[in-house]
């Protein structure tokens, strides 16, 4: 006799737990190279990957697969890209004003006049905003830390997020004309071909070439998994996400990781596996729901936040600012959510899809 069907959360509850342990995997592995240490993963180097990039891989995949659904339920290039300049911009604009204006003069070691004479306190600002081009730096902050080259390094993959987006548009529309998803088999095509020649990967960006200091070879590196994620949602009535097929590819992962072969097969078993993974996360978990909606500010907020204890405390081991960062960027990244996503958010109301009228043969509306 069979068992009984196993339930499982709903699909929105697995991206959004999955969301926030990548997040806080991101300043788990930042913890190493913030601290006073050379390594640049937690990982021990031989692996070649950094956690980090794991992390960041199955972000895209899994905002390939969803804003794909966003744009499938209203296809409005406009009321598409509002929606993704509410969801990105207003918690990010937050940390680039209280970096500039409040982290920033309590920790640099220029005085306060030169401070906020010089032209790169608002550039961080502005031109972060716009995010092309990228400023991660301001006048002497950090630059007694062990990593002094960036206030908040997490940020540098927002542009190529917001270039993804594009191209999600760009698909859409294209689907209007030709009405066929199979369009995205010569897109996903293209991105790998791109990616070959750039050749980026977790500690390269690959051949020279910036899009107004956003290195293209890493935006096309994930945009791999973002076209996965998109592949998978277009097709998910034809392609069964089966856990036992994650574990065959994450098995021919681990047999190829050393060759050239993990170029193809690391973003399709990652984008795989974690969109199976969110279709079947544990029924309890949509219970604790609430306290996992922290993971974007958890990962805006997560570097600043580290490079500030490393500065107050003067943290030279890692496992100790894991301790500290970890727990604290989760706490940022919740009130981030409470206190400007959750409101933003719904502003959303005021872009609802038009509801269709149907007209019946006696001319009335319904």
């Amino acid at each position: 006799m069979r068992g009984k069907p196993k339930e499982h959360a709903r699909p929105e509850t697995g991206f959004v737990w999955l969301r926030l342990l990548g997040a806080l995997l991101v300043v788990f592995d930042h913890s190493t190279v913030l601290a006073s240490t050379t390594d640049p993963t937690i990982f021990p180097g031989e692996w070649n990957i950094p956690l980090a990039h794991i992390a960041v891989v199955t972000f895209f995949a899994m905002s390939g697969y969803q804003v794909s659904g966003s744009w499938a339920r209203d296809p409005s290039w406009w009321r598409f890209s509002f929606r993704r300049i509410l969801r990105i911009f207003p918690p990010y604009v937050f940390v680039l004003m209280v970096c500039a204006f409040v982290i920033g003069p309590l920790f640099t070691t220029v005085s306060s006049g030169d401070y906020w004479r010089n032209t790169r306190v608002f550039c961080y600002v502005v031109c972060n905003t716009a995010m092309f081009p990228m400023q991660h730096d301001l006048p002497g902050v950090f630059t007694g830390n062990p990593y002094p080259w960036a206030v908040n390094g997490s940020i540098w993959t927002l542009p190529m997020e917001l270039l993804a987006y594009g191209l999600v548009v760009l698909v859409g529309l294209v689907l209007v004309l030709v009405r066929t998803k199979l369009v995205l088999i010569p897109v996903f095509a293209g991105i790998v071909g791109l990616d070959i020649y750039y050749g980026a990967s977790a500690f390269d960006p690959g051949r020279p070439g910036s899009i107004v200091n956003v290195p293209i070879g890493t935006t096309v590196n994930l945009l791999v998994p973002f076209v996965i994620g998109m592949i998978l949602f277009s097709y998910r009535d034809r392609i069964p996400l089966s856990p036992w097929f994650a574990w065959l590819l994450f098995g021919v992962l681990i047999a190829v990781h050393w060759t050239p072969a993990d170029r193809y097969v690391f973003p399709v078993a990652m984008a795989y596996g974690v969109i199976t993974l969110a279709h079947h996360m544990p029924k309890w978990l949509e219970h604790g729901k609430k306290w996992a909606y922290g993971s974007y500010g958890a990962y805006l907020w997560g570097f600043v936040v580290q490079q500030m204890v490393v500065a107050v405390f003067g943290v030279s081991d890692k496992w100790t600012l894991i301790a500290i960062a970890v727990p604290l960027s989760w706490f940022a990244g919740l009130l981030s959510w409470l206190y400007i996503e959750k409101p933003t958010q719904e502003l959303r109301a005021f872009i609802r899809k038009p509801e269709r009228v149907v007209v019946d043969a006696a001319g009335n509306t319904r």
